[in-house]
């Protein structure tokens, strides 16, 4: 069994415990780890650097980069254990997002396409140790990853030395749906040979000096499952406006009739969306994203998507023993490729894609919150969304009108931290309506969005507000001191709603 998965010969005589490869890592020190959105994280050597941290007295505290979030509670364990000095780029942990927020850890949050590129131009530093999930190593020392490969080809590349998992609860039948490229440094690259979704352009695995690779921790467990919800009738509700505008859309001969490349953020409500494609008449689909949950796997089951480019596989415990239990029958219709590819403007664009992403809040000219509640607390991090919004050809921006039993709403007259400005928003979509913005000034945008996307009960307090504004004047009219008052009425009284509403 080994034997299979381990096959440089040489490299069994570096077989170690996670425990001896943790003790490699030092004070100080920059780790990277593969894993995104909690698929092919390295699993067992940072749960031993954190036991270690655990019971030791000496000062330890090192930075930690990945691809995105990771599962298994490692980034709880580094969290409560507080070896972290500095994370990025992205996390989604309730004890890491605390000791963020608590200033104890120190967070970079960026765009997912740009990491790779920070990394290989040495502007972060020299990473000491790439630690490596994988389902095997070859005979030409190739690391073969598992269920993502996010930044494990950067990491691998810059790393000093390389740390393998070799993860046998992995299915060996991820072998050769990964697509590993790099596209070289900035400056004197060529243009990215993507041009359709299903196309190869690189290798199956990441090519290594194995002189480099210092140990190999022979693990078998799992990803952790999803945290994804089911669709709910709010965004069954969401996913029929949306899928309404793409049939209109084809109806004007805008999008054709099997649409353009849908990408689709992480989380419940847009995986939600994405799942109403099944009752929807579209056939030959084709999905460009980052993450592929549960939703695309079900389109690709009923026949309507005909191929799946991410870089990661993130399922609910159901579909993750489904599609990992006959993976066989889904190998020639997914490729999996790092997040620089995946993310990377240059495609999003030339694929002409369908983005859809999970908006915290709006506010009544476009710009979208995604990242810090109340304009200061870190939530999860900026992730994929930015890459997608700027560049595709649709880019949508999805939420629940009202949060907290309705003491919040997500329109608001300006959100309290902008990760994308009206310039990169095409459409809101809320379970109240679906907001066109495409060509409109922001004196035209205000109302609509006020009429089809807020809440019932918030739409007197938001046109009374743009009301207002309008007296002030500007291209984008504001009044400035009351501009946050909503988030500053919910700091002290735990509602948005004015007293008027409350009781009527």
């Amino acid at each position: 069994m080994l034997c299979e998965r381990l096959r440089e010969n040489s490299l069994s005589q570096k077989i170690v415990t996670a425990e001896e490869a943790a003790g490699w890592i030092k004070d100080g020190m920059t780790i990277g780890l593969s894993g995104f959105t909690r698929a092919g994280d390295a699993k067992a050597v940072p749960l031993a650097l954190a036991e270690r941290a655990k019971n030791s007295n000496q000062p330890f505290k090192i930075n930690v980069f990945t691809g995105a979030s990771l599962g298994s509670d490692v980034d709880k364990a580094m969290a409560e254990a507080g070896i972290i000095h500095k994370r990025l780029p992205f996390q989604v942990d309730q004890t890491m997002r605390r000791k963020i927020n608590d200033g104890e850890l120190l967070f970079v949050d960026q765009h997912l396409s740009q990491t790779a590129e920070l990394v290989r131009a040495d502007v972060l530093g020299t990473i000491d140790f790439a630690i490596v999930e994988a389902i095997a190593i070859t005979e030409d020392g190739k690391i073969i990853p598992t269920t993502s490969v996010g930044n494990s080809g950067i990491f691998a590349a810059k790393a000093r030395e390389i740390i393998v998992e070799i993860n046998t609860a992995q299915p060996a039948a991820l072998e050769g749906v990964h697509d590993i490229y790099d596209p070289g440094m900035l400056g004197k690259r060529l243009p990215i040979p993507l041009t359709s979704v299903e196309q190869r352009i690189g290798d199956t695995g990441i090519q290594v000096d194995v002189s480099k690779i210092r140990g190999i921790v022979i693990t078998d467990q799992l990803d952790s499952p999803s945290t994804i919800v089911q669709p709910d009738a709010e965004t069954e509700v969401m996913a029929g406006h949306l899928i309404e505008f793409l049939r209109q859309e084809v109806k004007a001969g805008r999008l054709p009739s099997h649409l353009a490349p849908l990408q689709s953020g992480i989380g419940s409500v847009a995986n939600a969306v994405l799942n109403g494609f099944l009752a929807a008449e579209f056939d030959g689909l084709q999905v460009y994203s980052e993450v592929l949950q549960d939703a695309v796997f079900e389109l690709i089951d009923a026949g309507k998507v005909t191929f799946a480019s991410g870089c990661s596989i993130t399922l609910s415990p159901k579909k993750m023993a489904e599609v990992l239990g006959s993976f066989e029958k889904y190998r020639d219709k997914i490729v999996l490729r790092p997040q620089e590819i995946s993310n990377h403007p240059e495609i999003i664009r030339r694929l002409g894609l369908i983005s859809v992403n999970t908006a915290l809040e709006v506010d009544i000219y476009g710009n979208v919150n995604s990242t810090n509640v109340l304009g200061t607390k870190m939530m999860n991090g900026i992730g994929g969304s930015g890459d997608f919004a700027r560049n595709s050809r649709l880019a949508i921006f999805v939420t629940k009108s009202i949060a907290k039993d309705g003491h919040i709403s997500s329109v608001v007259p300006f959100v309290s931290h902008v990760d994308h400005t009206e310039h990169d928003v095409d459409i809101i979509v809320t379970e109240q309506g679906i907001a066109d913005l495409r060509g409109l000034a922001p004196r035209e945008r205000a109302p609509l969005i006020i009429e089809k996307c807020a809440h019932p009960s918030y739409r007197p307090q938001l046109q009374e507000y743009f009301e207002e504004a309008l007296t002030r004047g500007g291209h984008t009219p504001h009044v400035l001191e009351k501009a946050f008052s909503w988030h500053v009425k919910y700091a002290a009284e735990g509602t948005m709603q004015s007293k008027v509403l409350q009781r009527v």
